[in-house]
């Protein structure tokens, strides 16, 4: 399973991402270009320590990033404009969980893209949650689903 972001925004949340990605056992996609200078050293500033821990791909584009895509693999995108619940939708552990940036979420084109588009409910008046927030309620829910969770060290 992996999780993708697409443009991201803020580096503090690609620091976060790599440590929930790190800390799952997922890899993690970053769909290029970012809001923020993107080079070994910063992604290494943002998730301090777990940068190592991460499998990351770096794709240049939006295009790039499904010209990399296994073949196979669903494309779910997490947006406030989708219709399924993520807690009613069935997993598969080759599934990407796919982010939108912080600032615009994520073009037509990128739901257009999708295999499926999933919400996240919120209580009446709130807009959004955090991305990272989302990423680790999307992804428990998916390897829950899946019984993905890594194997606690002894």
């Amino acid at each position: 399973m992996r999780l993708a972001l697409f443009q991201p925004d803020i580096p503090q949340n690609l620091g976060a991402s790599l440590r929930l990605a790190a800390c799952l056992g997922l890899e993690l996609d970053i769909i290029e270009p970012c809001g923020f200078p993107l080079d070994d050293r910063s992604i290494r500033r943002a998730a301090m320590d777990y940068a190592g821990k991460a499998e990351v791909r770096r794709h240049a584009s939006w295009a790039k990033f499904l010209e990399n895509r296994a073949v196979g693999a669903r494309l779910l995108l997490f947006t406030t404009r989708a219709a399924q619940p993520y807690h009613r939708f069935e997993y598969a552990a080759s599934d990407i969980l796919l982010f939108g940036r912080e600032s615009a979420g994520a073009p037509e084109e990128v739901h257009e893209a999708s295999d499926a588009r999933l919400f996240i409910p919120l209580s009446a008046g709130a807009r959004s949650l955090n991305v990272v927030t989302a990423a680790a309620m999307a992804a428990g829910e998916a390897l829950r689903q899946t019984n993905g969770f890594p194997t606690p060290a002894p």
